[in-house]
């Protein structure tokens, strides 16, 4: 595994643990009935998530351009494998990054900065869709780990046949 495989793994584990982490709210939202308890923990997690310092967001961001830089690094090797597998993980992370954007952030902004026409109504509909956001990404990320697993596999069977051919031509 070289450091471009490195830094496509690390980033997209990262944001699956972040993404777990707000699976223990997100859970109970989605799929249990909402009471006031849970809007209530939710919003005051989602609060404190989006309230973090500067410096943790700086790391997020940071994180997905690592993802980022290490996808665009594989494609350009620009051979069956990468076209495939790097090509899939890189669109799928795209979609990740697409989710988060479109998404996340403006959920985030009507949870916790409400603005004067925002009903509680809407901010709890803002919290669903948040979390609903957070499992479609926590799936595309789960995707992008195992076409990248996929794609060591195929190069270790590659490697193997190759190997077998060698041998029997000596």
């Amino acid at each position: 595994m070289g450091f471009r495989q490195g830094a496509v793994l690390a980033s997209c584990s990262f944001f699956i643990g972040v993404l777990f982490i707000c699976f223990f709210v997100d859970y109970r939202i989605l799929y249990q009935d909402l009471t006031e308890e849970t809007v209530k923990d939710g919003f005051q997690f989602y609060a404190t998530f989006f309230n973090a310092p500067p410096a943790i967001k700086a790391l997020l961001h940071g994180f997905i351009g690592v993802g980022l830089t290490g996808l665009v690094a594989k494609l350009l090797q620009w051979d069956e494998s990468a076209i495939f597998f790097d090509g899939s993980s890189l669109a799928a992370y795209l979609f990740a990054v697409s989710v988060y954007v479109a998404v996340t952030i403006p959920c985030l902004r009507t949870m916790a900065t409400p603005a004067e026409v925002d009903t509680m109504d809407d901010r709890v509909e803002a919290m669903r869709i948040l979390s609903a956001g957070n499992t479609i990404m926590i799936l595309v990320l789960g995707a992008i780990l195992g076409l990248q697993g996929g794609q060591e596999y195929a190069r270790r069977v590659e490697q193997r046949e190759v190997a077998k051919v060698e041998k029997a031509e000596q």
